[in-house]
């Protein structure tokens, strides 16, 4: 047996409970859900990932599924282990699947999962950060902003979020047009020289909502506008607004393929590019992603609203992509992210500090989320 084939899998799926719910303008999260992956080959490496599952509720439970019947036998078959294009292999492998259960999301992100565990173990294998694996000259550090705000709190939260060290913030909105734009005047009044707010619709309007909504906020100082529109809304739909919007338009992380990033990109209509590392691509396919944005011009921000496996692979992503685009910090509470982030922490003055050691930095599944385990399943090979 190869020393590098992979012979055990771990999956834990997570919830905690929320005092408050997460609240966006197509619905709520009532609890924090978490899907975590461990890979470990026959020498003993191993790597940990994260996949994508914030919705529908039971949404973990699948994709955990989808790893232990079908994506376990796949890596077990693979006798010299983990290839370095495992992000395109496993997609080529799984289309006709795909296909036939229309399930491309649910793969695709348990897909991304497996490819940050990968590169996670083939870091650690190395002796190196997974950010000096993807480039050598890779930042210690990456900027944030404080996400997750929604407009009716966001006075409040704010304020918090300032207290805590963020300069730069982004609210919610979606919900009544007159009232949001309201809210956000106020609250660009109430900014710090040195503070930037951004909004995110999350596909909340069609074109001519979303007109309104740049026509009535004017030149008011808003960062960007994320995701007005559906991310399959025309692209003739992304122009028009782009033309006439004074505000940069962003989107991506309901983006979930290259040729739609490559269209995303290459039409010029959005500013800021912003895939999410758990849900499409991994770091293979976002990291591709975020050089491609680089090269045409645009901001890559990497989008991320869910646990510390996710969080800490953004943020060494960000730090090896380079740019000048920040990492989102969930201003929600959520103990499934705050639990990895022993070794990788958030500072006081606005900036996610990265951890010198090899891979993510991630050595073990936090005791203090045990809790919170649905299902813990080992799959071996």
């Amino acid at each position: 047996m190869s020393s590098t084939k992979i012979c055990r899998i771990d999956v834990w799926v997570c919830r905690a409970p929320l005092a408050r719910p997460v609240t966006t303008s197509f619905g709520a999260m009532k609890e924090r859900p978490g899907l975590f992956l461990r890979l470990e080959n026959s020498s003993g490496a191993y790597g940990f990932g994260e996949i994508w599952c914030n919705f529908p509720a039971r949404g973990a439970e699948h994709r955990a599924g989808l790893v232990i019947d079908e994506f376990s036998q796949i890596l077990f078959a693979m006798e010299d282990g983990v290839p370095p294009d495992l992000f395109s292999h496993l997609t080529k492998l799984t289309h006709i699947r795909t296909l036939q259960s229309a399930e491309w999301g649910p793969y695709a992100q348990a897909i991304a999962g497996l490819d940050i565990a990968a590169l996670d173990l083939r870091a650690r294998v190395a002796g190196q950060p997974v950010r000096n694996l993807l480039n050598d000259t890779a930042r210690e550090k990456v900027p944030c902003y404080a996400s997750g705000i929604h407009i009716r709190d966001a006075e409040k939260d704010i304020a918090e979020c300032r207290a805590m060290g963020h300069r730069a913030f982004k609210v919610k909105v979606g919900f009544d047009l007159e009232d949001d734009c309201a809210a956000l005047r106020e609250l660009i009044s109430s900014l710090a020289g040195d503070e930037r707010l951004f909004c995110d619709a999350n596909q909340a309007w069609d074109l001519e909502e979303a007109l309104k909504f740049v026509e009535a906020m004017g030149e008011v100082a808003i960062g960007w506008l994320e995701e007005p529109m559906p991310a399959d809304a025309p692209a003739s739909d992304w122009k028009r607004l782009a033309e006439v919007s004074e505000i940069p338009l962003a989107a991506g992380e309901n983006i979930a393929s290259k040729a739609g990033f490559d269209q995303a990109i290459n039409s010029g209509s959005i500013a800021t590019i912003q895939p999410d590392i758990a849900k499409w691509g991994g770091f293979t396919g976002c990291m591709a992603v975020a050089q491609a944005a680089k090269r045409a011009g645009h901001t890559y921000c990497p989008h991320f609203l869910g646990g510390g496996i996710g969080l800490i692979a953004s943020a060494n992503l960000l730090a090896a992509a380079g740019g000048n685009g920040l990492l989102e910090f969930d201003a929600n509470p959520n103990p499934l992210r705050d639990a990895f982030l022993e070794q990788n922490t958030f500072t006081a003055d606005g900036v996610f500090q990265l951890c010198p050691e090899a891979g993510l930095g991630v050595m073990e599944f936090p005791e203090e989320l045990n809790p919170f385990v649905v299902m813990h399943q080992t799959v071996t090979g």
